[in-house]
């Protein structure tokens, strides 16, 4: 047997093994980090707000931005230079992680819908609009069995607030109807069709529930999610229990190549056998994986 108690994830295309010797067990112990001084509270405050700006403009004018922006904060060009280069670097480092994990989470479940949520003037402001939202979504999850996948966003001609996501809704677990809608878009200036949902509608505004079938449809909706994340640096809001990875044993014609830095991983078959303690669970898929232990 080549590996046992392997973490399997899975890239859009290819189911990969990371070998138990090859990751560490139990939470890595961080060390303590130094306290910023107010100079340097002010300063970072500064660049975030800058960065987040930045983020409007066009990639090779985003650090020149921030440089004048915070040229009072470091007047030394220099330092200046330098503390936008590091932060930057530390910026687009954060986000490829999320976008990792993203990944690795969201392909490793089922989903029904890419669901899009705004609100009525007369029945929220913003602000409880994004409590009340975030409550019912909660309840959805611990009493329906939801499971989501979302960001918040503001629109790019009204800055109005609403919330993407991708959602996991059960067999029985729907609340409300679905309903087929048509209006007319001035953005588009079309007609356009969605797919709204009585509970929401009654509650927030419109709303729009697109179906999900196909992989492909699920490749598109992260890749919206991930150009926000990057466009905005918002972080990503998740609701049920997504596990990224999850472990089986894996036998040595299972393995159809190294993989990564170092060779650390490998691509497995398509069609692997999944396997705990040495008992075989079934060939790889959606029903033999949610019989797998999960890991994170």
């Amino acid at each position: 047997m080549s590996y046992r108690a392997a973490k399997i994830s899975f890239d859009g295309s290819h189911y990969i093994a990371t070998p138990k010797e090859n990751f560490p067990r139990g939470r890595k112990r961080r060390r303590p980090s130094r306290p910023m001084s107010d100079k340097e509270a002010e300063q970072k405050e500064q660049f975030e707000t800058a960065y987040k700006e930045s983020q409007k403009l066009p990639r090779k004018e985003r650090k020149e931005f921030v440089q004048k922006a915070m040229e009072e904060a470091i007047p030394d060009k220099e330092q200046l230079k330098d503390y936008v280069n590091r932060n930057s670097e530390r910026k687009k480092i954060n986000a490829i992680c999320r976008k990792v994990r993203l990944s690795k989470k969201a392909y490793l479940q089922e989903w029904s819908f890419f669901c899009t949520f705004t609100y009525s003037d007369l029945k929220h402001t913003e602000e409880s609009f994004r409590k009340s939202l975030r409550n019912t979504l909660k309840h959805l999850v611990n009493r329906r069995g939801w499971k989501h996948i979302g960001v918040w966003e503001r629109g790019g001609d009204t800055n109005r607030l609403h919330f993407h996501g991708l959602f996991y809704v059960p067999q029985n677990g729907m609340i409300g109807e679905i309903v087929e809608t048509k209006d007319y878009s001035t953005k588009d200036g079309r007609m356009q069709t969605a797919h709204q949902n009585t509970y929401f509608l009654e509650r927030y505004g419109r709303n729009d529930f697109e179906p999900i079938g196909s992989p492909m449809e699920v490749k598109r909706s992260l890749g919206y999610l991930m150009k926000y994340i990057e466009k905005s640096g918002e972080k990503l809001i998740y609701g049920g229990k997504l596990p990224a990875y999850f472990e089986s044993d894996v036998l040595d014609e299972d393995v159809l190549c190294p993989f990564g830095i170092d060779d650390r991983k490998a691509i497995l078959a398509d069609d692997f056998l999944c396997m705990v303690d040495g008992e075989v669970i079934g060939k790889v898929s959606s029903e033999v994986i949610a019989k797998m232990p999960k890991v994170n």
